[in-house]
This record gives C-alpha cells, structure tokens and sequence, in this order.
C-alpha cells in the first residue's frame, strides 16, 4: 500500500535538518513510500538575534531546498516526523507556533489516527532530549496522532555509555554549546529507523481505516 510521509522541522544552526534527511531517507527505504521534507519558517521575533551568526546564515541558505511546510502537507500525510530543538526541555517556539495554527485541522479530526514521531537536537546530552519528546506529545496526543518511538530492539547502538543522542523517544543528536558538533552515525542511524518505523506504522493504520 501507498504510504505517504512527511518530515516537517525546525533547524537554526543545520543540526535538526541533518536528522530530518536521515529520517526520511529511512522512510524513503519503506517500500511505497512517498516523503516530503518541509521546514517551519523562522519568526520575526528571532530574526534580528539570529542573523548576526555566519552559522545560522549558512544553515538557512541550505535549508531553501526545503518549502515551508503547511497545513495541505499535513493532510497529505499518512505519518509525520516532527524535528525541533530543545528550549528548557520543550519544543522551540517556532515549531509550537506552527502546531498552534492547526485549531481548524483538530476541530475536523483531520490528523486523528496518523502515526507520529519526535526527533530532536540538544547542545548536551543532559540538554533534555527525553522531556523534549515527551512534552511534544502532549499537542500531538490532543490532535489524536498515534506516537511512534525507537525501542532499543530496533536500535541497540544506543545501549552504550558514550556520550551520544537518541532514546526510547526518539533521535538525537548533540551540537556542542558552539554548535561544532555534527550528528554522528550512530544517531544518523536511529533517525533513518525511526523513519522506516513511521511508514511502516502509517501504512497499517491506513490499511485499518481502508
């Protein structure tokens, strides 16, 4: 069965949006898959601050590939990843603020049943990677998506003691307090599965509802 995924994040500094092409290159491996990766755009609020930083220009030139996601690809969708930074141990800003203009779509139950994961970016491992996902869940839950995670049975490169992302939860990855930390394979790899996980899940929940 057709499977259609949507890969939707926010990302200043690049790290995020390295996950989000490992989470859809693993769904992309799901046969049947279709995937779309979209961006949350910046807000205003944030601009100012965050363009005096050579990094997070050059993160966003590269990120132009990606549209602006909205709320077609939303229903376009059978599962969704959704990627976002830490902000004391939430979703940041831009991507609640995205989620909130969906009023109309969770008064329709237009999201109700589509499978859902979380994957995020933390500048230390003790950042709040594990409270970031499950915070998360709170609006998805209240849109009526089903949460997908990435249990250790389909990724034992996170049962080690090194200083790495990633949880029962979801994916993560470390940038450093600088941002000089890239993703590292291990974490590219539970992005990729939680993708795969997310097609997987969506295509039998929509062979229920068919």
């Amino acid at each position: 069965m057709a499977v259609n995924v949507l890969v939707v994040y926010y990302s200043a500094f690049g790290h995020v949006h390295q996950m989000a092409d490992a989470v859809a290159e693993g769904a992309r491996g799901v046969q049947g898959a279709e995937v779309r990766v979209r961006r949350v755009p910046e807000l205003d609020m944030f601009k100012s601050g965050l363009e005096k930083s050579e990094h997070y220009r050059a993160s966003q030139q590269r990120q132009q590939e990606n549209a602006e996601v909205t709320h077609d690809d939303l229903r376009w969708a059978d599962g969704i990843a959704f990627g976002t930074p830490t902000r004391y141990g939430n979703m940041c800003a831009q991507m609640k603020a995205f989620i909130d203009t969906t009023a109309g779509m969770w008064q329709k139950g237009e999201l109700e049943n589509k499978a859902a994961g979380v994957f995020v970016s933390t500048a230390s491992i003790h950042g709040g990677q594990e409270t970031t996902i499950l915070t998360s869940l709170v609006p998805l839950l209240h849109l009526g998506m089903v949460f997908v995670g990435t249990p250790y049975g389909e990724n034992p490169q996170m049962l080690v003691t090194d200083g790495i992302g990633g949880s029962p939860y979801g994916p993560g990855t470390l940038s450093a307090g600088d941002n000089s930390r890239q993703p590292v394979e291990s974490e590219l790899t539970t992005a990729r599965n939680l993708g795969s996980r997310i097609a997987r899940v969506a295509e039998q929940l929509k062979a229920l509802r068919a």
